[in-house]
């Protein structure tokens, strides 16, 4: 019976739903395996060695797989197909080495949409740990410790109580220190607005900004003083208003697109006030839990089983009234759901 490891808990279930009790799908919960938090742990001057050590943590789930792994002869890494996917994968072939002996097979799948179809054609094509992908992962790990092992002193005694920096980090602090060079450069030039509220005889209320004075379409910087501005609203006090022409247009609002991590932290951090830790956080609980589909991603697009499922549900629950007539209107009207 192969034994399936994936990244979390709730999508393990679901891909156990799917391939049944001929595969035993267990999580590693991510990354088993990280650099220890000491110096000496990325060595530049012998080929960059790099020492590792299964997290506390981890210890656990590496025991479940091996348990697992004594009655079975297949071993399927399923971990996510991006390069910290492959970088786990090859992190669990590499410490369940005294468990893959006396023949066992290692194999590695990749699908893209936790679906069926998606998962049992992922099973029909395993292949290699991509190598490429896997240095990649190594090159970006030396680089984060070899960059914050030398930053990060320097940032403790310039900012106490900052936690530590790499190469991201090191990147957005000159960014910031740019964008604070030139805010610190910027000379400030005073202007104003205009703007006049009007009513309609039935007692409606609309605003209007000034767009021109004395026959020149004003630009941003044409009333430069506060006296300017007073004369500019005496100049309108001083005539009769009246409406040339109204024009009506069709609009359509489009229901926002699924979060990515980017837009899921902005919306914590302007609705709730959330840091961008603090919502990792939450957001990494409910994932666990099957509440949410994964948020560290960029990428929003549906698979068609999830759209077609997504019709189905409206349809039972509001009614074939509210489900677009094709599945390419509900993507030109309906173009994500949160």
């Amino acid at each position: 019976m192969p034994v399936v490891v994936v990244e979390s808990p709730a999508k393990a279930k679901t891909i156990n739903k799917y391939l049944g009790p001929d595969f035993v799908v267990l999580a590693s919960y991510g990354h088993v395996r990280d650099l220890p938090a000491k110096d000496g742990s990325v060595d530049p001057e012998n080929g960059f060695d790099m020492l590792w050590e299964v997290a506390p943590e981890s210890k656990k789930h590496i025991r479940a797989i091996t348990e697992a792994l004594k009655t079975d002869d297949t071993l399927i890494l399923a971990t996510d197909p991006d390069r910290e996917g492959e970088a786990i994968s090859w992190h669990l072939r590499e410490a369940l080495q005294g468990s893959l002996k006396k023949g066992k097979k290692v194999a590695r799948v990749t699908f893209n949409a936790i679906t069926k179809d998606a998962v049992t054609k992922a099973m029909k094509e395993p292949r290699d740990i991509d190598t490429p992908l896997v240095e990649a992962y190594l090159a970006r790990r030396a680089l984060d410790y070899l960059v914050g092992f030398t930053l990060s002193p320097v940032l403790w005694r310039k900012l106490p109580g900052a936690k530590s920096a790499g190469r991201v980090q090191s990147v957005c602090l000159r960014l910031i220190v740019e964008r604070e060079m030139e805010i610190e450069a910027f000379k400030a030039q005073e202007y104003w607005t205009v703007k006049a509220v009007f009513r309609t005889p039935r007692g409606q209320e609309f605003e209007a900004g000034m767009v021109t004075l004395g026959g020149k379409k004003l630009t941003k910087f044409d009333i430069p003083t506060a006296t300017a501005a007073e004369l500019a609203v005496q100049a309108g006090k001083s005539r009769d208003f009246k409406v040339l022409a109204v024009e009506s247009k069709p609009a359509a609002r489009n229901p926002w697109p699924p979060f990515m991590t980017s837009t899921l932290q902005q919306e914590a951090s302007r609705k709730y006030g959330l840091g961008a830790k603090q919502c990792m956080n939450a957001a990494q609980r409910l994932y666990e839990a099957g509440h949410i589909t994964y948020m560290r991603t960029d990428g929003i697009d549906m698979a068609p089983e999830a759209v077609m499922a997504t019709r189905g549900e409206i349809d039972k629950r509001f009614g074939k009234a509210y489900v677009p007539d094709s599945v390419q209107e509900q993507g030109q009207e309906c173009s994500g759901s949160t």
